[in-house]
């Protein structure tokens, strides 16, 4: 399969990002989920209400400080104002969007706000409301994951192309990194010197240089569908709702498990793990996976009255 996908949907004053759009998804479908646990917690809506602003900024700001801390500290040390602005200044200033968003440092942020939304708002201890919203995190996932193939990024290692689920992704960054397409096609611009070779017969060559990849984000978002089910059973068919932590123990050790399996089929995506046995989305997800093994044990221990 060769993926050359446009970036979204043009409606010709305004064009539409798939990725941006996968976002919107993802939040109005955990909004939903998480309007059925409060009617069955018999909670206020308008606490709900809170939850939804307060994720959504969490999510946001912690993805993108998980992207400049962890992955790329080199470059934003010396760029500060790129974290918090969705512009490059070099080699000129132009608008970029925030390319960049880390789910360990997503995660990380939601868990931080959920425990003043639990002391503030709701109050009832973190730990059930952790239980609940990783519920709608996990579906999430899924979502943020088809968005990064829409974007052709957090792909996989080199494949066959023979191998069944191997995919040609046209707008990888390693092949057009080390090719010059200036001197093919005299455009600066990345993009639209790709969109020039790919329109034009005599470049076909070129295009058939691009290796085949494992299609890494599409892998993971189908494993996640499987984590969110076992996590909605266990909250609407269990008990587990009743056992402080599970729920949530059980997110951090089935979601951080599968992020660690993939890892060894995708692509670097920079950090300090680049020089270790383990990639740096391997070293950040193992804190997770133990933190959620101990909830699932402490759980077995304390059960809500």
């Amino acid at each position: 399969m060769v993926w050359n996908p446009s970036e979204g949907i043009d409606l010709g004053f305004f064009e539409i990002k798939f990725y941006s759009l996968m976002f919107v998804i993802a939040f109005g479908l955990g909004f939903y989920i998480m309007k059925k646990i409060f009617n069955r917690e018999n909670e206020s809506i308008e606490k709900l209400d809170t939850l939804f602003v307060w994720t959504v900024i969490a999510t946001l700001v912690g993805a993108r400080l998980g992207q400049a801390f962890f992955y790329d500290w080199d470059y934003f040390k010396n760029n500060l104002l790129e974290i918090i602005l969705p512009v490059k200044f070099e080699p000129k200033l132009h608008f970029t969007g925030f390319a960049g968003l880390a789910s360990h440092g997503a995660a990380i942020g939601i868990i931080v706000t959920m425990y003043f939304y639990s002391k503030k708002i709701i109050q009832k201890p973190i730990l059930w409301v952790l239980d609940r919203v990783v519920i709608p995190v996990a579906s999430g996932a899924v979502f943020v994951r088809i968005g990064n193939f829409f974007n052709s990024e957090i792909y996989g290692h080199i494949t066959s192309k023979d191998n069944p689920i191997a995919i040609k992704f046209v707008r990888e960054t390693e092949f057009w990194s080390t090719y010059n397409y200036y001197e093919v096609t005299k455009i600066k611009d990345m993009d639209l010197a790709i969109d020039k070779i790919v329109s034009d017969p005599k470049s076909h060559s070129i295009i058939d240089s691009i290796p085949y990849r494992y299609p890494s984000q599409l892998m993971e978002s189908f494993c996640y569908i499987f984590v969110f089910a076992i996590l909605f059973f266990m909250y609407w068919k269990t008990d587990a709702r009743k056992k402080t932590g599970l729920i949530f123990g059980s997110f951090l050790v089935l979601l951080w498990s599968v992020r660690f399996v993939v890892e060894f089929y995708k692509e670097s995506q920079g950090g300090f793990g680049d020089n270790t046995n383990l990639s740096t989305g391997q070293w950040l997800s193992i804190p997770f996976i133990l933190v959620g093994i101990f909830y699932i044990i402490r759980s077995q221990r304390k059960i809500i009255s």
